[in-house]
Formats: structure tokens, C-alpha cells, sequence
């Protein structure tokens, strides 16, 4: 599968970055798979090393962490030559806090070094790093699950994305057929969501998505649990990061989907749920979306911590834990789930393509779902799971704010009147 996050590697490498590249991401997003490829393209000669299986290896770093020292000592465990002409792939990272830290003096040495990194819960060892953490001295870059550009790519749609974001570009509706063909995958890719295990189930089964191995979804979130009891410091931490995670789809639900520590367990607090919330965050398996006191530059001073909403970092694990049949995502059906998991596909996508994003809802007659701060300019965006055109919130805020345009995101085609932007689902991809 091509995975766009390919180019930011190749960049770091072009670029002959002093910096080792540390990429973090969630369990299961092809962060190793990836890597390992690039190195095979790239590199005439690669080492790579899991800190987890290997503490023999992990064991070196306990001494001096003078790079030289340390490929030394790995070399005569390898039993072959590893320089600083030999890349290094280190996964797992986060199993060897001391390994972490001697990124630092690989940025700073003379000789540069081409070191990579890679863990599926190095944000987490970063926010709770017990020693010098090399702040400024490492890259650090986040990768996440298939967004739809790349499941239409790995479903050999080359074209019809290439149509799709020509449509975007121009403003222009697609034809009806091919309009009803994207919706159409978009549809799949709600059911199917973006982790590469399960899109790959999709392409094996010729395309169909109510064939996917839904044991997928099962072991990932056992594969989840599993990396909680390892990197908790309590039994009790395990159990309060389950109760928040599996809260989600239901805080979601509601009419008002603000996140509740009261909906994890009752009589729950921030004092209680707080840390297990920002464990999660940092794992990337789940996405902080905060309000906004006023939708005004720069929006970061005007953003509230203490109001925000949850999404999963996968449309797909969501649809599975809200236990929703492929008739349920369909234009006509009608669950309490649906805007949901509509909303969260959109932040899904828009995340990945590292947009800042808020939500404003200052009263009931004016709840704007996004506020995106792109190219200067602040953009209102309602997400529609429908073709509904009724905008009642978002006029209200245009004609209070007047922004320069606003944007729908639905089931509607293509268009462009009285600069508001429709943006059919299968296109969120392109903002």
C-alpha cells in the first residue's frame, strides 16, 4: 500500500537531517512496515533492531552513550560491521528510556549518523520521560491510519482520486455516476476504517467490505489492552484508561457530545480520568478536539481546556465498538451513532493531514462542528452525514463573523454559492 508518509521520511533523508527521525504513532498503523521499506529502497545496507525483543542489545546503552561506543558494542553483538555509514532502525524504542536519550549525542556528533526510530507508544514515554529527554535534538513526526486518499489509492482508484481533487481544486461538481461511485467507497471505507490490516482484508476479498475479518478490530484492541499493563504504573491506571476508551462512542452519542468524566463511570472527575484521558491522547489512540471561547486569531489563545470532544483514532474501530451493520452508514439509514461516526471520519481525515482544528458552541442556535485555522484564515465547517442543505448555526455565525467562505461537508455534490463551499465526505481528505 502507498502510504504518503513515505515522503516524510524521504525528505528527512534528502535533507540529510542531523536529527535521528522518531516517529510515533498508534499500534498497528504500519509505522514498522513502512520503515522497514523505505530502508530496503534507500539503503544499500540497513540494521535493524526491536529494543524490545533484543536486551542484549538495549543492555549497551546502560554505559557510555557516545555514539561510537554504542555501535561498537552492538557491532560486536550483531557479529558485523555498524558505523556511522550503516542506518539504524531502531523500533520499540520506548522499551530503552537510556536509548532515547542517546539520540542526543548522535544529533550532536560530528559524523552524521542515520538513525531512525519508531514505537507504538513512544508519545506516551516522551510526555512521561523520566530522564533528559532530547528536546530539539530529535525529529519528531507522527504517523496515522489510512486516510481515504490512500484507501482509494490501495483500491488501485488512482483515477478517481486524481477526478476528485481536480473537482475540489476547480470547484466543480463530478458527474453523477462517479459522485455515486465515491460515495459509495466512502461508505466502505466508514465500515472498513483505515488501519492496513483491515484494508487489506477489504482488497482480499475482492472489495467487499461486510467479508472484512472482524476479528481485526478484536485483536487491536486487545493488542491495546496489552500495551496498557505493560507501560502502566498501576493495575488501577489499566482499568480507568479501558473505562475512558471504551466511553467514546457513547460520549459521542449524545446530543451534546462535549466530553464527560461523569459518562466514564459514575460520579467520575478529572481528578480521576484526567491522566488515563492524556495516556490515550499520547498513545494516539484517540484525537482531542477543544472548544473555543471566540472563533478569533490566533484561535490557540482562545482555545478552552477544560471543554473538548474525543474521537478514535480509527472510523473503523469505531464503527466495530459501536457494533453498527454496513446498512447502518448507509444515506437513508437513522441511528444515534451515524453523525458520530461521520463526524469522527472527518477529524480522522483532517488530522492526518495536520490540520489545527476547534468547535465552537456559544448557544444552541450557533454550534459550529470545526473551526479550522488554515491558510490564515479562519473557516467555519459543518459535517453533514446526509444531503441535508439546512445551515441554520453555520448562517448565523457567517453573518456575525463574516468569515471569507465557510465550508459543508456532505453527501452533497460539489459547489460554490455565496461563498459557501460544499465538500462532498469522500473529499475531507483534500482541505
Amino acid at each position: 500500500m502507498y502510504r504518503k508518509f513515505y515522503e516524510v521520511i524521504r525528505k528527512w533523508e534528502k535533507d540529510q537531517e542531523q536529527k535521528p527521525l522518531m516517529v510515533i504513532g498508534a499500534r498497528q498503523v504500519g509505522k514498522t512496515w513502512l520503515m522497514k521499506k523505505f530502508c530496503r529502497d534507500v539503503y544499500h545496507d540497513y540494521v535493524y533492531i526491536n529494543l524490545e525483543e533484543r536486551n542484549d542489545i538495549a543492555s549497551v546503552f546502560n554505559g557510555s552513550l557516545d555514539p561510537e561506543i554504542i555501535l561498537m558494542k552492538i557491532s560486536q553483538l550483531l557479529g558485523r560491521t555498524v558505523d556511522e555509514k550503516t542506518p539504524v532502525f531502531f523500533d520499540e524504542i520506548q522499551c530503552c528510556e537510556r536509548a532515547v536519550t542517546s539520540m542526543k549525542y548522535f544529533c550532536e556528533s560530528e559524523k552524521n549518523y542515520r538513525i531512525l526510530c519508531a514505537g507504538s507508544l513512544l508519545g506516551v514515554k516522551i510526555r512521561r520521560f523520566h530522564s533528559s529527554f532530547p528536546v530539539g535534538k530529535v525529529h519528531i513526526a507522527q504517523m496515522y491510519p489510512l486516510d481515504f486518499e490512500e484507501f482509494l489509492l490501495a483500491c488501485g482508484e488512482d483515477l478517481l482520486r486524481d477526478g476528485i481533487r481536480n473537482a475540489y481544486m476547480q470547484k466543480t461538481p463530478l458527474a453523477q455516476g462517479i459522485h455515486e461511485k465515491a460515495l459509495h467507497l466512502y461508505q466502505d471505507y466508514l465500515y472498513v476504517g483505515g488501519m492496513p490490516e483491515a484494508v487489506q482484508s477489504y482488497l482480499d476479498h475482492d472489495k467487499n467490505a461486510l467479508a472484512v475479518d472482524s476479528s481485526i478490530y478484536d485483536s487491536l484492541q486487545l493488542a491495546y489492552l496489552a500495551d496498557m499493563t505493560k507501560y502502566v504504573t498501576s493495575p488501577q491506571e489499566s482499568v480507568k484508561i479501558t473505562q475512558v476508551y471504551h466511553s467514546v462512542p457513547r460520549q459521542l452519542a449524545k446530543e451534546n457530545p462535549k466530553f464527560q468524566y461523569s459518562q466514564v463511570r459514575s460520579g467520575g472527575n478529572s481528578r480521576d480520568f484526567s491522566e488515563p484521558l492524556d495516556w490515550l491522547d499520547a498513545s494516539g489512540m484517540v484525537y482531542a478536539v477543544h472548544s473555543l471561547q471566540a472563533p478569533l486569531p490566533p484561535l490557540k489563545s482562545y482555545e478552552d481546556d477544560s471543554s473538548f470532544k474525543i474521537y478514535l483514532s480509527d472510523v473503523g474501530l469505531l464503527r466495530h465498538m459501536c457494533g453498527l451493520h454496513y446498512r447502518d452508514l448507509l444515506m437513508e439509514s437513522v441511528t444515534i451513532y451515524k453523525g458520530a461516526v461521520t463526524e469522527n471520519y472527518v477529524i480522522q481525515q483532517l488530522k492526518a493531514a495536520g490540520i489545527g482544528m476547534y468547535y465552537y458552541k456559544p448557544s444552541p442556535s450557533m454550534e459550529i462542528d470545526l473551526v479550522l485555522d488554515l491558510a490564515e484564515q479562519i473557516i467555519p465547517v459543518e459535517i453533514k452525514s446526509g444531503r441535508h442543505k439546512r445551515s441554520t448555526c453555520l448562517q448565523n455565525y457567517r453573518n456575525k463573523y463574516h468569515p471569507a467562505f465557510a465550508v459543508r461537508i456532505s453527501a452533497l455534490n460539489f459547489g460554490w454559492q455565496d461563498d459557501l463551499f460544499s465538500v462532498p465526505l469522500y473529499a475531507a481528505w483534500c482541505i
